[in-house]
């Protein structure tokens, strides 16, 4: 029972000094903290001027349409990292494999561009 309590004295001990650090960090961010802001740093600001709408306004599809593509094709693009690194020990069938798979991802690439979607009007 002691050499299992051993084992776990260094991790018991990293947690009591995370949240000692974070308890004191938070105590030291309440008593040095700013008491009466500037104005002009509270103020909200959106593209250097105020707003001039309802916050809950709806957004154009457009954003949403350019923020799918680019997590799509970012995670596409992250699957060639490890392909590449392990490049010279590949068999021939990964090879094409991967081919493949960038050949889907340029068509779909030339698809999107032929309807539009990333055109901005």
């Amino acid at each position: 029972m002691d050499t299992l309590l051993s084992e776990y004295l260094p991790i018991v001990i990293f947690l009591g000094v995370a949240i000692a650090l974070g308890l004191v960090l938070i105590l030291a961010a309440v008593v040095l903290a700013v008491r009466n802001p500037d104005a002009e740093k509270v103020s909200a600001y959106e593209c250097g001027f105020n707003a001039f709408d309802d916050a809950r306004m709806k957004f154009d599809v457009r954003f949403y349409l350019v923020a799918i593509l680019f997590i799509i094709f970012d995670l596409e693009i992250a699957f060639l990292f490890p392909w590449a690194i392990a490049f010279q020990d590949i068999s021939m069938a990964a090879f094409w494999s991967m081919m493949v798979f960038i050949a889907v991802l340029t068509v779909g690439f030339a698809y999107e561009w032929k309807k539009g979607a990333l055109e901005w009007e």
